[in-house]
């Protein structure tokens, strides 16, 4: 069972930065799928930045695309999102997610295999 811990979340202002990092207990070979997702105040949870496909392009939703960027580093077995130019809008819990399968088409899934327990991100001034 891969575990998945999430960190890097905080409080900033409006405009500024922050990296989230998700870290897996074990390897995770190229083709997995990772996502990460974000459910804030009484909102449904929302695909941010996704990968499912063999090559690796990220999907993201109109809300975050050219403010968030996902990728990887298979040998620290670490997924990572940077998030820039944060709005108050973008205050959730993010926690990221990865599926064992490799899809045909670039999508958030419905479904993961494994999930993390979430990092609060709060964008506040």
């Amino acid at each position: 069972q891969v575990q998945l811990v999430e960190s890097g979340g905080g409080l900033v202002q409006p405009g500024g930065s922050l990296t989230l990092s998700c870290t897996a207990s074990e390897f995770m070979p190229h083709w997995y799928s990772i996502a990460w997702f974000r459910q804030g105040p009484g909102k449904e949870r929302e695909g941010v930045a996704c990968i499912s496909t063999r090559d690796g392009i990220a999907v993201y939703p109109d809300s975050v695309r050219g403010r968030f960027t996902i990728s990887r580093d298979d040998a620290k077995r670490t997924i990572y999102l940077q998030m820039d130019m944060l709005k108050p809008e973008d205050t959730a819990e993010y926690v990221c997610a990865v599926d064992r399968g490799q899809y045909a088409d670039n999508r958030c899934l419905r479904s993961y295999d494994y999930w993390g327990q979430g990092t609060q991100v709060t964008v506040s001034s």
